[in-house]
C-alpha cells in the first residue's frame, strides 16, 4: 500500500486520541504569538523533472514547525511566485503559524499556467508535473507533515490549484479557488492556451460528467479527496461567474454528496456561503459567492478564511471582516499592510457620492495613506473625515487621527467619503499605513 494511503488511514485511527491535544496546541498557539520574521523568498534550482521550465521559490519562515504544514501559492497570469509572495499575506501567514510556502512562477511568454494540455491535465508533462517537482523537493529537504498539504491560486492559479487536486489526489488535503473554472474546462486540441468557451461560462456539464473527469485521470484510487474551497465574484467578466456553479457541482461530486447545501449563510455583506457534506469550517466543499464583485476579488484576510477551511489555523474568527467589494486588482498593500476600496453609493446627473472602506492585513495599523489615478477626468468636490489633496488626476487622502486605527484583519468601513464629479468610478487604491 503506497505511504500516502496509509498516511490518509492513520488519520482516523488517531483522531480522537489526538483531540485534547489539538485544543491545547490550539490554545497555546494563540497565547504565544510569534516574532516577525526575517526569512526570505529563495528559489531553488535544479528540484527535478520540469518538463516547461518552471521556476520555483520557497518561503520558510525561521520558527519553522518540526513537522511543518506545506502550501502550495499559484500565481495568476502575468504574474509570478515572487509576486504572488509579495502581493498576499500567505508568507506573513507562514510566519505567525511556522508552515513553508512554495511559490511556483511560469516563464513562458504569458505567464498563465498550463491548463489546456493533456499532459498537464493528466499528470505526464507541462506544469503539473514541475510542481509536483517542487513539492517532492521539499518533501526531501524538509520533515513535511504529508497529511497537511494544501494549494491555492488566483484566476489562472486557481484554475491550477484544480489541476493539482485533480491529478495528486493522494498529496493534498485540501485547496482553495479564486476566481477559477472546473478541472478539464480549459481543455484546448489546437495547442492554444485559452479556451473561450469555459471562460465564458458556456460549458454546462452535469456533476457527474465533471466528477467523472476528475477520477478519470486517478482510475483505482481509493483513497480520501481533498476538500475544495470556492470563491467568485457574480461580476466576473474574466472566467464568467457560471465557472463557480460548474465546480462546486465537480467537487461535491467528487465527494459523493449532492448539490443541495448542508449550510447556508452570509458571513459578511454581499457574501453568500454555502457547505456541501458537513456543516463546519472544514465541511468538504464550502462556496463563497461575492455579490456585485469582478474577476479581481482577492481581498487581504481571505488567505486567513482558506487556512481555517484547510483546518490548519484553528484559532481564525470565523466573524473577522474583511472587504467584500472588488478591489479591481490585484491585492495592493504587503503582507501587514492595509488595502482599500471605493465604493459608489449613490449618482445624479452632476455628480455622485463614495465611501471609502481601509482594510488592515495580519498587523493592526494605527493610520493609513491613499492614493490612486482617475481613470477619465474625475474629481473630489468635496469630502469628509480624511485630509485630501489632488495634483492632475492623482488623488492622495490621509486618516484623520480618530479614524486611522484599524485592528488586524479587520475593516474600517465607510473610512471616509467624498462628492465626485464625471462619471463614477472605482479605480484601483494603493494603501500604506502610516
Amino acid at each position: 500500500m503506497p505511504a500516502l494511503t496509509v498516511h490518509r488511514m492513520r488519520r482516523g485511527l488517531i483522531a480522537a486520541a489526538a483531540a485534547a491535544f489539538v485544543a491545547a496546541a490550539a490554545i497555546i498557539a494563540v497565547m504565544m504569538p510569534r516574532p516577525a520574521s526575517a526569512a526570505s523568498l529563495t528559489e531553488i534550482t535544479n528540484f527535478g523533472n520540469n518538463p516547461s521550465n518552471l521556476q520555483m521559490y520557497l518561503y520558510v519562515p525561521d520558527n519553522v514547525d518540526p513537522e511543518p504544514a506545506l502550501v502550495v501559492g499559484i500565481h495568476w497570469c502575468t504574474g509570478s511566485g515572487p509576486a504572488f509572495h509579495s502581493g498576499t499575506e500567505w508568507a506573513q501567514l507562514a510566519d505567525q503559524h511556522g508552515f513553508i510556502v512554495l511559490y511556483p512562477s511560469v516563464t513562458r511568454s504569458s505567464k498563465c499556467w498550463d491548463v489546456a494540455s493533456q499532459a498537464s491535465l493528466n499528470g505526464t508533462g507541462s506544469d503539473s508535473v514541475g510542481i509536483k517537482s517542487m513539492i517532492d523537493w521539499v518533501f526531501a529537504n524538509y520533515d513535511v507533515n504529508r497529511e497537511q498539504v494544501y494549494s491555492t491560486g488566483v484566476s489562472s492559479g486557481a484554475m491550477m490549484t484544480n489541476v493539482m487536486l485533480a491529478n495528486y489526489p493522494d498529496v493534498f488535503e485540501a485547496g482553495a479557488s479564486f476566481s477559477g473554472v472546473p478541472f478539464t474546462c480549459f481543455a484546448t486540441a489546437d495547442g492554444s492556451e485559452w479556451n473561450s468557451q469555459c471562460s465564458q461560462g458556456q460549458l454546462n456539464r452535469t456533476p457527474q460528467q465533471w466528477g467523472d473527469a476528475v477520477r478519470a485521470v486517478n482510475a483505482g484510487y481509493t483513497g480520501e479527496w481533498p476538500r475544495m474551497q470556492i470563491w467568485h465574484g457574480t461580476n466576473d467578466d474574466v472566467l464568467f461567474y457560471q465557472n463557480f456553479q460548474e465546480q462546486v457541482d465537480q467537487w461535491t461530486n467528487v465527494h459523493g454528496t449532492d448539490q443541495t447545501p448542508d449550510r447556508s449563510d452570509t458571513p459578511q455583506t454581499n457574501w453568500n456561503r454555502t457547505r456541501y457534506g458537513g456543516t463546519g469550517a472544514q465541511a468538504a466543499v464550502e462556496a463563497i459567492s461575492l455579490q456585485g464583485t469582478g474577476h479581481n476579488l482577492y481581498a487581504w484576510g481571505m488567505a486567513a478564511r482558506a487556512l481555517e477551511f484547510f483546518g490548519y489555523d484553528t484559532d481564525v474568527d470565523p466573524t473577522t471582516s474583511v472587504s467584500p467589494t472588488d478591489p479591481a486588482t490585484t491585492p495592493t498593500g504587503g503582507p501587514g499592510g492595509c488595502s482599500a476600496v471605493v465604493k459608489v453609493v449613490s449618482s445624479w446627473n452632476s455628480g455622485w457620492q463614495a465611501n471609502v472602506d481601509v482594510t488592515a492585513g495580519a498587523s493592526a495599523i494605527s493610520g493609513w495613506r491613499l492614493t490612486w489615478t482617475w481613470p477619465a477626468g474625475q474629481a473630489i468636490t468635496s469630502h469628509w473625515n480624511a485630509t485630501v489633496t489632488s495634483s492632475g488626476s492623482t488623488v492622495t487622502a490621509t486618516d484623520v487621527d480618530w479614524n486611522g486605527s484599524v485592528a488586524a484583519g479587520q475593516t474600517k468601513t465607510s473610512a471616509w467619503g467624498f462628492i465626485g464629479t464625471g462619471t463614477p468610478a472605482t479605480p484601483t487604491v494603493t494603501c500604506t499605513p502610516a
